[in-house]
């Protein structure tokens, strides 16, 4: 027995304005602020906010001043998302920061030395993926749940929609036939917003937004909508549940559609093969699907501590296109340089202050920027690899 070709799919995603959204966006402005003062700089950056509370906690190692300097540079992020509530203000929040020297001892398993490369700063397993049921090789439930809440931001931010508050999230329900998305079954958007507004009035002003995320014919009389189902949602953000870094590790990879390692991203600098070597693994998984190799493509890599060579590289074409899985795992560690934590960071650029516009929306099915961020979604393989096969 085959796959199952026909079956319906969920995905969920969450605002830059989410309390674990404005943490991850916080932890890595931490990352940024050390990359941008010394390219090798580390950062383990955890963050929590409650209400008018910031706190900072973990472990760094990077030119002196940089901690002075962050407290602005936190300031403007909150006010850059739009908090400025009685429960949670980009001004007045009482900001705490106890981060401390990283440990010597984890220093000297990671750095360089003598003739040892520089060794993975953590043991554990990542993965990558990709699919082409979207123009951005990303899973439909998860792209059009992170493009919903990407139009109501920017709606909100130009002033078009100030009855929108920071802090919504939303989740997609697809049909599957054949094997691919082909119409909405229900809608599900929770949305902070000014006093005042009775959620029929949400419902109102939101739908048009949302239905020009999906493509022609998605949105039917059949699909369910839930828009602030709770009813009302006035007190949000970290006034209403309080954020923690790294605690939607499946809104920022790839909506529960494939495995995840349980590494969080944001906070980390790229030495961390939790950040590192996930994007490394999209990489060449995006490659593969972008190359035709396979409608689908998983990859699975680990490593130990202090140890520059992974110790395991794993395909999954998931039964597509005849191609061996096994010349692949032989092959795509090949072209970023044996896939060891230096190669991966010099081959995609990651030494650079580019973390921060990750937070929100996703690591992962965004366009490759000027300056190298989102170097990782790339598909400079797609030609050599189809040349290879």
């Amino acid at each position: 027995m085959g796959e199952r070709k026909d079956y319906m799919f969920t995905s969920e995603s969450v605002s830059e304005g989410h309390p674990d959204k404005v943490a991850d966006r916080i932890s890595d402005e931490v990352v940024d602020a050390f990359l941008g003062a010394d390219p090798m700089a580390r950062v383990a950056c955890e963050t929590m906010v409650t209400t008018n509370r910031i706190i900072l906690a973990g472990e760094v190692r990077g030119p002196a001043g940089v901690v002075e300097g962050l407290e602005a540079k936190v300031r403007a992020a909150i006010r850059d998302i739009g908090y400025e509530q009685a429960g949670f203000h980009w001004k007045n929040a009482d900001y705490a920061c106890h981060l401390h020297a990283q440990s010597a001892d984890i220093a000297m398993g990671v750095d360089a030395a003598g003739n040892k490369d520089e060794g993975a700063g953590d043991q554990g397993i990542m993965f990558g993926y990709a699919t082409d049921e979207t123009p951005e090789l990303m899973p439909a439930t998860l792209q059009y749940s992170h493009n919903i809440l990407k139009r109501l931001a920017k709606a909100r931010h130009s002033g078009e929609r100030p009855e929108l508050e920071p802090d919504a999230k939303s989740q997609v329900t697809l049909i599957y036939e054949n094997g691919r998305p082909v119409r909405a079954a229900s809608i599900v958007l929770s949305t902070q917003h000014r006093d005042g507004l009775t959620p029929a009035d949400v419902a109102e002003l939101t739908r048009p937004y949302v239905l020009e995320v999906f493509p022609d014919g998605f949105v039917t009389d059949e699909t369910a909508w839930h828009v602030n189902p709770t009813g009302n949602f006035v007190i949000g953000g970290p006034d209403g549940d309080c954020g923690l870094t790294g605690r939607k590790i499946i809104v920022d990879t790839y909506g529960g559609a494939a495995p995840h390692g349980g590494g969080a991203f944001s906070g980390k600098d790229p030495s961390k093969v939790d950040r590192s070597a996930a994007y490394a693994c999209r990489y060449l998984a995006k490659n593969v699907v972008a190359a035709g190799l396979a409608a689908r493509c998983t990859i699975q890599i680990s490593y130990a501590i202090g140890v520059a060579a992974p110790l395991s590289f794993y395909v999954d074409l998931h039964g597509g296109n005849h191609i061996d899985p096994a010349k692949l795992e032989r092959l795509l560690p090949e072209l970023i340089g044996g896939a060891t934590p230096r190669a991966i960071r010099e081959h995609l650029g990651l030494n650079r202050p580019v973390y921060a516009r990750t937070a929100a929306y996703g690591h992962f099915g965004r366009q490759p920027e000027p300056d190298g961020g989102f170097s990782w979604e790339r598909t400079d393989l797609a030609d050599e690899l189809r040349r290879a096969f």
